[in-house]
């Protein structure tokens, strides 16, 4: 089933970069699946962090939660509609319901987020060291305070669950470290 996640996530970004990068965009999920596996060696959950942004930013090939159910599952289709936001609403609005929500998950789901969040913060930290206050211009959110905000909301929203991991330690460094 991971190889399957793997192979189905590689199609469906092909051609997207990280954003203001060069970098293909499937590196994102595989290091997601890479942090996940060191939390946990269940294979529904490392297809979903393979797959977590499909539902999200694959739309235009005709990416759907049905079609990850139909493929993969009720359960890792449950992981990556829990991983995924509604693009209608505005970043903070998006945000907020993110962070809400993962005050009621169970620790699988946090595992997820802990992993796709991290993942995040090591491309932040590491391009922040280049590019300094000029990085966030490459957001959606541009406002430092704000993007901070969001990145600690959810490690204090997740924190009971994962703060087990050395992934939360790490999480929690470049937290501190970038903002």
């Amino acid at each position: 089933m991971l190889n399957e996640a793997i192979i189905y996530a590689t199609t469906m970004h092909d051609g997207q970069k990280r954003k203001a990068t060069d970098i293909p965009y499937i590196v994102h999920p595989l290091e997601c699946v890479a942090i996940a596996s060191r939390m946990t060696s269940d294979e529904e959950m490392l297809a979903a962090a393979a797959l977590h942004d499909t539902v999200e930013d694959c739309k235009s090939k005709g990416v759907t939660i049905d079609e990850i159910r139909e493929r993969f599952g009720e359960r890792v289709a449950h992981f990556v509609s829990h991983e995924s936001e509604d693009k209608s609403k505005t970043w903070i609005e998006r945000k907020r319901a993110t962070v809400e929500a993962l005050k009621h998950s169970t620790k699988e789901e946090c595992i997820l987020v802990l992993a796709d969040k991290l993942s995040n913060m090591r491309s932040v930290e590491h391009d922040y060291s280049i590019h300094g206050d000029k990085l966030w211009e490459r957001f959606n959110m541009k406002d430092k305070e704000t993007i901070g905000w969001y990145y600690r909301s959810i490690m204090e929203a997740i924190s009971d669950k994962v703060s087990e991991f050395e992934a939360f330690d790490e999480y929690k460094r470049l937290i501190d470290k970038v903002f």
